[in-house]
């Protein structure tokens, strides 16, 4: 359309929708804003040398709202000034950008261009021209589709089957291999024959494995000499624990070895002594690779350093013996009759283990209640229930419970996790991502990273975030990253699809040209969520669309 114009010199045309192109048009809110690039060209014989004519975006929406986008400035030839300048016989083009905070009913909107106009010190009238209708708002869809993300549920360290050892300790006077009655009687070797009773007495819930018997000798003796030594140790011991089996009346393997000279463990004790000087002895020592050659360096060492020859040698003359065994506890069914009969006989676990057990929210919601009254000092009992009440769509009562979670534990990665879910829910990006960033590791945190960069309009890495997980956030990144046979794979696979997951299909076939799958997808979402026919009359990418 040609350019309205009149021969006075003192007047501007008027513009038409022909001189400008918007992109995109129509709109798309992303990440809460509406942005658009607009291409437009001044004709030719159009700006008066003397004109300066500002440009200024609107959004007109909702009888009677504006929102306004930032303006840009063009002058005549003859007009000084540092803003662009248009020629009078040729014309000239330009690109302006703008954006616009999103609002619900900006779908329903128009964008004109508005127009501040003077020639010298007259103010002339410049019509709006309307330039592009309505806004595409399918990625805001994200504060809808995030309410059904799986939230963070803090996992119990429950094992029924624990390995465990019981170690003791058996010195020896030097150069000999013999037990001694005084050895026998210490602490460790009390608790070594009190154990194996322990475990004939209990054998559904404490399994042995076997013996492992590690009989040593300093190394401050000939490497000869050590070797036999410590063999006989070795042998000592194991005949000593083969009788403390038979007397407990139990059957293992008993598996014996022996260190000849015991440099490793003179070097643990060494440092964690208080031996003046005792970084230099090690130094001076380590430089010796030869075995005989460093026993001769501890020998003139320990001549100097009486602490060598009375405190740490005499503890490597020795033989330890390791009982290692299974802990056995409760199974499913005893853990759930313990519950019932007596939940305070269960550890804080099995209290976490025992709501998984169960398939129904209202149980496993009352189970965790338990746990905080049994241990009100876990953070986890108190941030499950917060992730039911979200999955309930119960924000205020959840934010009750993180409250509780993170005065004991403000670190809890599950918990952050969650108020990151919230508070996406709630448009707020900027806490989002502080919130999520605490949650390297919790269980959801993919999930709920896709959440945060989906909803700042970061498609392509939200896609990636999402990875295998079948959501209808999962689905909206791969719509809005146009990877369509994606998106409806994965609308196929949500596990408990509703109506958003049927109105994203609709939104998915209309792209494709789809149109009579998308009304088909449209009605059960409908039927399903009647308010959203009032949001589908309003969506542009369901205008073609039978409604």
């Amino acid at each position: 359309m040609m350019l309205l114009s009149t021969s006075c010199s003192s007047k501007l045309g008027a513009l038409s929708a022909d001189n400008f192109k918007v992109v995109p048009d129509p709109l798309e809110a992303h990440s809460g804003q509406v942005p658009a690039t607009i291409n437009g060209m001044f004709p030719e014989k159009y700006m008066k040398k003397k004109a300066v004519v500002t440009v200024t975006p609107e959004l007109r929406y909702a009888d009677g709202m504006v929102a306004r986008g930032a303006s840009a400035t063009f002058q005549g030839e003859k007009v000084e000034g540092n803003d662009q300048t248009i020629s009078y016989l040729v014309g000239g083009n330009y690109t302006m950008k703008t954006s616009f905070k999103y609002v619900p009913e900006m779908q329903k909107s128009d964008m004109y261009l508005t127009f501040n106009a003077r020639v010298g010190k007259k103010e002339v009238e410049v019509p709006a021209v309307k330039v592009a209708t309505g806004v595409i708002a399918t990625s805001e869809l994200c504060k809808t589709t995030v309410r059904t993300a799986e939230s963070s549920i803090a996992p119990d360290a429950f094992q029924r089957v624990t390995q465990q050892k019981q170690e003791a300790n058996i010195k020896f006077l030097i150069q000999q291999a013999t037990l001694r009655k005084s050895e026998l009687k210490n602490n460790s070797v009390t608790e070594f024959v009190r154990l194996l009773k322990d475990i004939n007495d209990n054998q559904e819930g404490l399994i042995l494995n076997n013996v492992e018997v590690s009989a040593y000798a300093s190394p401050d003796g000939g490497f000869k000499l050590n070797e036999k030594l410590a063999d006989k140790r070795r042998q000592t011991s194991e005949k000593y624990v083969q009788q403390q089996l038979k007397s407990a009346k139990l059957d293992a393997p008993v598996d014996g070895g022996y260190t000849a000279q015991d440099w490793e463990g003179f070097q643990e004790l060494v440092k964690a002594s208080d031996i003046q000087d005792k970084d230099v002895i090690l130094r001076v020592l380590s430089m010796y690779k030869d075995p005989e050659e460093r026993e001769q360096q501890i020998k003139n060492i320990s001549q100097a350093f009486r602490e060598l020859a009375d405190g740490i040698l005499p503890q490597l003359r020795r033989a330890r013996l390791t009982i290692n065994y299974e802990v056995v506890g409760r199974d499913d069914e005893q853990i759930m009759a313990q519950l019932s009969k007596d939940a305070k006989q269960l550890s804080v676990e099995e209290m976490l283990y025992a709501a998984t057990l169960s398939e129904n929210p209202a149980e496993q919601e009352a189970i965790y209640k338990k746990t905080t009254e049994i241990y009100p000092n876990d953070c986890r009992a108190y941030n499950n229930i917060a992730a039911m009440e979200m999955a309930k769509g119960n924000n205020v009562e959840a934010k009750r419970y993180i409250a509780k979670a993170t005065a004991i534990n403000a670190n809890s990665a599950e918990a952050n996790i969650n108020l990151g879910l919230m508070a996406l829910q709630e448009g707020d990006l900027n806490a989002a991502e502080g919130y999520i960033a605490k949650g390297t590791g919790a269980s959801g945190y993919a999930e709920a990273l896709g959440n945060l960069h989906l909803a700042q309009g970061n498609y392509a890495q939200a896609e990636r975030d999402f990875g295998k997980v079948s959501s209808n956030s999962a689905a909206l990144a791969q719509i809005l990253n146009k990877n369509y046979a994606a998106a409806a794979t994965t609308l196929n696979n949500v596990k408990n699809a509703d109506a958003m997951t049927s109105y994203l299909k609709a939104v998915l076939n209309a792209r494709q040209g789809n149109n009579t799958e998308a009304a088909a997808a449209l009605r059960t979402a409908v039927a399903k969520d009647a308010s959203l026919a009032r949001y589908a009359a309003a969506d542009l990418e369901l205008r073609n669309i039978s409604k």
